[in-house]
């Protein structure tokens, strides 16, 4: 028997189990096979192949740029890896707003040509349309509400939302319609601790926060960030494991240094 038929997947509903548990799920994004093969074995839950990669990977300003078939190349490289951990891919900006036969297409290109496990898109009210549509098709389907980047034309700053009554009290009833129509579990990003608390505890499906304090169901983070890999970017919510742009940093310095003095390779590097 091999090893991997011992391996256990995530599925939605070991998510479920979790949250009626209280056990916390953990989760990471990745982008490529070699990460994504580091974060599957160390135990991680989820993996989500994020539209971050529009700025962690290509260097964009903000996740806009990044298109399906590139959400899909990305996604494919993390399946191929994923051994273990439920893999939650982001539909890509304008591949779902306002139009739910669009939304079930992109869905079902992202399943059918990475082999993701489901999708996860932004909004509230006004997505439930392409939401139930995508699910009909057997796709399960994560939401996303607070700060949605997707948006940040129309909230003009990254800062935290839902602060004032009015945006907090349409957080709550967007939150149980994406429950209703049938979204599996939703993100919380950027909201007070104690709203997301309050959230949490009003829905049957598990919440993962990022900025929202530790009363979710479970954490997200972008790898690069808790690796470090990304310089300057320090926000509150943010816990760095490793600091690996000065590592990575200085090991390149000693490789040119090394080829430079013409020390590497050395006789026991050459054939």
């Amino acid at each position: 028997m091999s090893v991997n038929t011992l391996i256990k997947r995530i599925t939605t509903n070991t998510l479920q189990d979790m949250k009626m548990r209280g056990e916390k799920i953990a989760m990471l994004t990745s982008y490529d096979y070699s990460l994504a093969k580091i974060v599957d074995e160390a135990g991680i839950d989820v993996i989500l192949v994020g539209d971050s990669a529009s700025n962690v990977m290509a260097g964009h300003e903000t996740t806009l740029p990044i298109t399906l078939d590139q959400m899909i190349y990305h996604a494919s490289s993390v399946v191929r890896a994923a051994k273990r951990c439920l893999v939650v891919v982001d539909l890509p900006f304008g591949s779902y707003q306002g139009n739910s036969k669009e939304a079930l297409n992109s869905a079902i290109r992202i399943m059918k040509e990475s082999g993701g496990h489901a999708v996860k898109v932004e909004g509230g009210q006004e997505i439930c349309e392409s939401v139930a549509r995508i699910i009909t098709a057997g796709i399960p389907v994560m939401g996303h509400l607070g700060l949605t980047p997707q948006s940040i034309h129309k909230f003009g700053t990254y800062t935290v939302r839902a602060k004032e009554e009015a945006e907090a009290d349409k957080l709550k009833k967007d939150v149980l319609a994406l429950q209703e129509a049938g979204c599996f579990g939703v993100v919380l990003e950027k909201i007070p601790a104690k709203l997301a608390e309050e959230v949490t505890a009003s829905v049957r499906i598990p919440t993962i926060g990022i900025g929202a304090g530790p009363g979710c169901d479970g954490q997200v983070l972008v790898v690069h960030d808790i690796l470090g890999l990304t310089k300057g970017f320090k926000p509150r919510f943010l816990r760095q494991y490793l600091d690996l742009y000065e590592q990575i940093g200085g090991a390149v310095k000693s490789y040119v240094s090394d080829v430079k003095a013409s020390d590497f390779p050395g006789e026991k590097e050459q054939y």
